[in-house]
């Protein structure tokens, strides 16, 4: 399979992803303004997911960019990572409708980490599959912002059994350590361009 049909593919998943989760968004049945109030925990919870999805489109595209072959374990590494990410809707809705309760605070957290590690075996795939030259070994390196994400959801995961909100509060920080596209693979990026 050729890289840019692999990037198509993943693409379209990412859009599906983005679609389902704001076809979940439904239309206060009021037209006040306790009637949006009463939707925030939702949208609130559709704008972090978003964000996240969105943190996983822009740097897997970047990732593909310095990607020169794909293999068999790629496109199944690839799968595995759109298969967490695919849950995101379905986690989103639940916390989203539940907003301080601790199982779908937790079980959201745990898609989270499924698709940070899922996100790591990726790359590892993709520099096993290029050879130690890679240029994304090149420019990841042993991905410390990687693993300092996948400590951080595994401390909300239980927490979220003690508070919910510092669940939440972990969650955001993680998206926010993430929301500018990985400055190690845009350097990389910007000089092929």
């Amino acid at each position: 399979m050729s890289k840019a049909r692999l990037e198509a593919f993943s693409d379209g998943v990412f859009a599906v992803i983005i679609t389902i989760m704001v076809l979940e968004l439904k239309a206060p049945h009021d037209t006040g303004w306790d009637a949006l109030r009463s939707l925030m925990p939702v949208f609130l919870t559709y704008v972090m997911s978003f964000v996240f999805v969105g943190i996983y489109w822009s740097n897997h595209h970047h990732m593909l960019h310095l990607t020169d072959r794909i293999s068999g374990g790629i496109l199944w590494a690839n799968l595995h990572l759109l298969f967490w990410l695919s849950l995101v809707p379905f986690v989103t809705g639940w916390m989203g409708e539940h907003r301080a309760a601790a199982l779908p605070t937790a079980i959201y957290g745990t898609v989270l980490l499924m698709a940070g590690i899922a996100y790591t075996i990726l790359r590892v795939a993709i520099v096993r599959h290029q050879g130690p030259q890679s240029k994304l070994f090149a420019a990841v390196g042993h991905d410390v912002k990687g693993k300092v994400s996948t400590l951080l959801y595994v401390a909300a995961i239980p927490l979220a059994f003690v508070d919910s909100l510092i669940a939440d509060g972990i969650y955001v920080t993680v998206a926010l350590m993430w929301l500018v596209p990985d400055s190690r693979i845009e350097s990389k990026v910007g000089r092929e361009i």
